[in-house]
C-alpha cells in the first residue's frame, strides 16, 4: 500500500499540534469514492474537532469536504468515472491528497467552476440553502438578519436570502473592517454587534416589527438578543456557537408571539439523511453555474501549513472560505 501526505491530529490541542506526515492511502470500499484532492475546505468544525469538541479519538485526519478528480470507485458506485471532477463531503477526514467520500455525498463539479470553489460550496452553499428553505422556511418579501455576513456560510446566505427572494438583508459583523464586504454583497444595513446595541438597531431599522428569519451561527448572548427582535411569526435559525457558548431560551418567549426556534446541522443531515442533501447540492450548483452566486474565497493556504490556517479561522480574522492547497 502506497503512502499519501496529509494532516494529523495526533493529540487534541492548539493548531501546534496538528502535524503533517505521511499516512496510508485509502481504499475506496462499497458506495465509496477515492478523490484525489485539488482544493481542500476548511470549517470551523475542524477547529472544534481539533481541540476535542466532537466525539472523535485522535490520532485523526480533519476536515469535512474537499473537491479534486476521481482516483478509483469503490464497488457499487455509478454515475461518476474516473478522472471526473467532483466536490464532496468526505469519510475520515479531507486534509490529505487523497480523500474518500460516500458516492451520495459525491457531486460532479460543472466545467465552468473552478476547483476551489467547488470544495467550498458543499459546507458553505448546501448549509446556506438549507438555512434559508428547509429551516428557516424564507417567504418572498421577508426581512432577514444574518449573523456573521462576512464570514463563510454568512457570505453566502446574504447572497442567496436575496436570490430566494428576500426583502431586506440585514447582516451582522464583529469588526467594522467587514462591513464593507457585507455590503458589497448585499446587505442593506450592516450591525457591528461589538459596538451597537443589536436589538434596539434592528427595531430600529424594521420600523419597530423585528426580522421574519433570522440565521444565528454564533449563540450565547447574541441568540437572546436575536429572540429579542425577532418578529411575530418569524424563525431563529441556530446552526452553530463559534462564541463558545449556547444561548438560553424560555418557552414563554414562544407561544404567544408564534415564533419558532430551529436547529439546523448538515453534519446530522450527512450523517442520518445524506440523500436529503442532494437537492440542496443542486440548486446551489445552478445558481454558481449561470453566476448569479459567487463564493467569497478569502485565504490559501498549502496543505502543510494547516497551522496557520486555523489560527487565521480561530481569530476570527478570516473572510469567507479558507482553503488548503494539496
Amino acid at each position: 500500500m502506497g503512502k499519501v501526505k496529509a494532516v494529523v491530529v495526533p493529540q487534541f490541542g492548539g493548531a501546534e499540534v496538528l502535524s503533517y506526515q505521511e499516512v496510508p492511502e485509502p481504499v475506496p470500499g462499497e458506495g465509496q469514492v477515492l478523490i484525489r484532492a485539488g482544493a481542500v475546505s476548511v470549517n470551523f468544525a475542524d477547529i472544534q474537532t481539533r481541540r476535542g469538541g466532537y466525539q472523535a479519538t485522535p490520532p485523526l485526519i480533519p476536515g469535512i469536504d474537499a473537491a479534486g478528480t476521481v482516483a478509483a470507485l469503490g464497488p457499487g458506485v455509478a454515475g461518476l468515472s474516473l478522472g471526473q471532477r467532483v466536490a464532496a463531503f468526505c469519510l475520515g477526514g479531507s486534509y490529505a491528497e487523497l480523500v474518500l467520500a460516500p458516492a451520495v455525498l459525491t457531486w460532479a463539479v460543472p466545467a465552468v467552476l473552478d476547483l476551489e470553489t467547488a470544495a467550498a460550496f458543499p459546507t458553505l452553499g448546501i448549509t446556506a440553502y438549507n438555512l434559508l428553505t428547509t429551516a428557516g422556511r424564507l417567504a418572498a418579501g421577508e426581512t432577514v438578519l444574518v449573523h456573521a455576513a462576512a464570514g463563510g456560510v454568512g457570505s453566502t446566505a446574504v447572497q442567496m436570502a436575496r436570490l430566494l427572494g428576500a426583502g431586506t438583508v440585514i447582516g451582522t459583523v464583529g469588526d467594522d473592517a467587514k462591513r464593507p464586504l457585507a455590503e458589497s454583497l448585499g446587505c442593506r444595513h450592516v450591525i457591528n454587534y461589538r459596538s451597537e446595541e443589536l436589538t434596539a438597531r434592528v427595531k430600529e431599522l424594521t420600523e419597530g416589527r423585528g426580522a421574519d428569519l433570522i440565521l444565528d451561527s454564533v449563540s450565547g448572548p447574541i441568540f437572546q438578543q436575536s429572540l429579542a427582535c425577532l418578529a411575530p411569526f418569524g424563525r431563529l435559525v441556530t446552526y452553530g456557537r463559534a462564541s463558545g457558548e449556547a444561548g438560553q431560551l424560555q418557552t414563554d418567549d414562544l407561544f404567544m408571539s408564534v415564533r419558532s426556534v430551529i436547529g439546523y446541522s448538515t453534519n446530522t443531515y450527512r450523517r442520518l439523511r445524506p440523500a436529503a442533501l442532494r437537492p440542496a447540492a443542486e440548486a446551489v450548483l445552478g445558481m454558481l453555474t449561470d453566476g448569479r452566486l459567487k463564493l467569497v474565497i478569502g485565504a490559501r493556504f498549502p496543505l502543510a501549513q494547516a497551522a496557520a490556517a486555523h489560527r487565521l479561522v480561530e481569530g476570527r480574522q478570516s473572510t469567507g472560505k479558507v482553503l488548503l492547497l494539496p
